[in-house]
């Protein structure tokens, strides 16, 4: 048997047990039923029900599922919709999601794919700072595909994103507190 604080009891029987745990005000739990002999011990069941399903939560908080995102654009994009297009592949890159470029070639487009490869290679350059290229470009029947992956994890990213919010969110009460002071402060001295 274990006691409240882990420590060892040693071997006792059930009814001395049981007997032990009504005094003590705790629950009698098998931690270990295959164990010759049997471990049990002594502890508040509902409490660590109750801590064991916080820990829980905490660790689904803390989980993040990597998403690829696509993005999609023709062959002669204008520099106005690359650019917009960049943008969201740096946004989807800093928030911890995989980006799936993927262009088209319509028509006599497709008789030049070096001018596709050109393009995407333009865009891995552009985005380098948020992202690595996780596949190159390669020719998909009229489309052209590249892959890329975030720096940092999605866990990490949500992380530093939840850190901004809360500084964010002191930094407005503050200003706010400082706000109403004066003003409290200035009808005294009247």
């Amino acid at each position: 048997m274990v006691g409240p604080a882990g420590e060892q009891v040693g071997e006792v029987r059930v009814e001395d047990a049981l007997r032990l745990a009504q005094e003590a005000d705790l629950d009698l739990v098998e931690v270990a039923p295959g164990a010759n002999p049997p471990v049990a011990r002594l502890m508040d069941y509902g409490k660590y029900k109750y801590e064991a399903n916080l820990k829980a939560r905490e660790a689904r908080k803390n989980q993040a599922n990597t998403v690829q995102k696509e993005i999609r654009m023709g062959l002669k994009i204008d520099k106005h919709d690359y650019e917009t297009k960049r943008r969201n592949v740096e946004k989807f890159l800093s928030g911890g999601d995989k980006v799936k470029v993927q262009l088209r070639f319509r028509g006599r487009e497709q008789s030049r794919p070096e001018m596709g490869v050109r393009l995407l290679e333009r865009l891995a350059e552009d985005v380098s700072e948020y992202g690595f290229v996780e596949s190159r470009p390669r020719q998909d029947g009229r489309n052209m595909v590249m892959v890329f992956g975030p720096h940092k994890k999605k866990a990490q990213a949500m992380a530093e994103a939840r850190k901004r919010r809360s500084d964010a969110e002191k930094a407005a009460a503050k200003a706010k507190d400082e706000k109403s002071q004066p003003a409290n402060g200035s009808d005294d001295a009247s």
